[in-house]
């Protein structure tokens, strides 16, 4: 068999590896589609319901429709949790399609239910919501887990540039989809949409799950005490992975870092167009701002990912996000307006659905089977959600103490201390990587 790499121009893959990465790249895509399908459709259910409504009401104090969505993001917590104990659980005797199979029809029978029973009240708006962040959480774990557990640490640097790619393909294309019909078909249409998608997902990640039959990737060292997943309570399996290894450690803490710095930029950006925006180009201003963010994303995957990977490496690569991220916070803080709250959302989103995430998975593949699916499973699940949460406590704390719109600016001195322990994390597991895998 040919081992003439294709495509040098972007990438190196060896052609037996060619079925497998574009089926990969396919399941992303729908994923990643069905997902900015929902994400700006919830919001704007979200968000418009609490300023017709005049604002959330508890316990005597009254919330915006902005501050309302952080309080959900507190409660996908507690959705998360209860995640990251099925997925743990099911992992133990299913692997790559067969959880797919489970997540993508629990996705399109809870897709079904809301578009049969509908969503005008506020009990169903915030369903949606916690929804759309839960499809998120499992179909976005459950790949990456399929995928790391499909390469190898040498084929990851070749493969992952062109899979990842469909995810920021998926993520343009949803969300100009949106951008295009969002005034011409009714919630019920989107909804619908997302079942036809969930089912489309299943089927592509069987056709992925027979070709890496038929080629498994060798399994990587199973960590000392744990040769067997961990016995017990599958909520706790994970975390006890992680004390166990300096390397998942320094993982855990780039991605909780990430989540308090990206929770606050989204509230950030969010709170600019409620306050500056009038409330009928809400849809519009967001769905307009994703889309860009995606077609950033989608071209710097396709032009840039995949040469940078190669080029400074997977260490070189998990340092560019922090340090763009800085640089954006300080631009917003001195001018919150909603030009520059856009370009913070796109630097975050743009810059994590491409180069950090192809970067971030690749340090997967030098894991064993049992971290790839426990230990992965509660850092991408639960650690992501506590961390969200406390970013919603320091920016619900901040907004109440400071009223006044024009001291969010302050929540970039957060977004700017975070980048830089985000970026001694990076580079120590950059380092640890490039030792087990012998690759930079």
């Amino acid at each position: 068999m040919s081992k003439r790499p294709l495509g040098r121009a972007f990438v190196a893959l060896e052609r037996r590896e060619l079925p497998l990465a574009l089926l990969m790249c396919g399941y992303f895509f729908l994923v990643i589609t069905t997902f900015w399908i929902l994400k700006p459709i919830k919001k704007t259910a979200f968000i418009g319901f609490y300023q017709q409504s005049g604002g959330l009401d508890l316990f005597g104090a009254s919330f915006t429709g902005a501050q309302a969505e952080l309080l959900a993001k507190v409660l996908n917590m507690a959705v998360a949790f209860g995640a990251t104990v099925a997925f743990s659980a099911l992992a133990r005797s299913l692997r790559r399609q067969q959880l797919t199979y489970v997540f993508s029809a629990f996705s399109a029978l809870s897709l079904t239910a809301f578009a049969l029973a509908g969503t005008g009240g506020e009990a169903t708006v915030w369903l949606l919501y916690l929804f759309g962040d839960l499809f998120n959480t499992l179909m976005v774990a459950t790949f990456f887990a399929f995928l790391n557990d499909s390469f190898s640490p040498e084929a990851a640097k070749r493969a992952y540039g062109v899979v990842v790619l469909g995810g920021v393909v998926g993520g343009a294309f949803g969300s100009m989809f949106v951008r295009a019909q969002i005034e011409a078909l009714a919630l019920s249409d989107w909804l619908w949409l997302g079942v036809g998608l969930s089912a489309l997902i299943a089927a592509v990640a069987g056709a992925a799950g027979r070709q890496v039959a038929k080629s498994p990737p060798p399994e990587a060292p199973t960590p000392t005490g744990a040769s067997e997943p961990p016995a017990g309570n599958p909520a706790v399996a994970g975390a006890r992975l992680l004390g166990r290894s300096r390397y998942l450690l320094a993982i855990v803490t780039m991605v909780g870092v990430y989540e308090v710095v990206s929770t606050v930029v989204d509230f950030q950006f969010t709170a600019t167009v409620e306050a500056l925006v009038p409330a009928a180009e809400h849809g519009a201003t967001f769905s307009t701002v994703y889309a860009a963010t995606n077609v950033f994303a989608m071209l710097f995957q396709l032009l840039f990912t995949s040469a940078l990977l190669r080029w400074i490496g997977v260490r070189g690569a998990l340092l560019v996000m922090p340090v763009v991220i800085a640089a954006s916070s300080l631009g917003y803080m001195i001018a919150p307006v909603v030009l520059l709250g856009g370009l913070l959302s796109a630097s975050d989103n743009g810059l994590n659905y491409s180069l950090n995430q192809s970067a971030r998975e690749a340090l997967y593949t030098v894991t064993s089977r049992t971290e790839k699916y426990q230990a992965k499973a509660f850092i991408d699940m639960f650690v992501q959600r506590v961390a969200k949460a406390l970013a919603v406590g320091l920016s619900l704390l901040i907004t109440m103490i400071f009223s006044d719109f024009e001291d969010l600016r302050w929540l970039s001195l957060i977004t700017v201390g975070g980048a830089l322990v985000w970026l001694f994390a990076a580079r120590a597991a950059g380092r640890e990587f490039r030792a087990r895998s012998g690759q930079r």
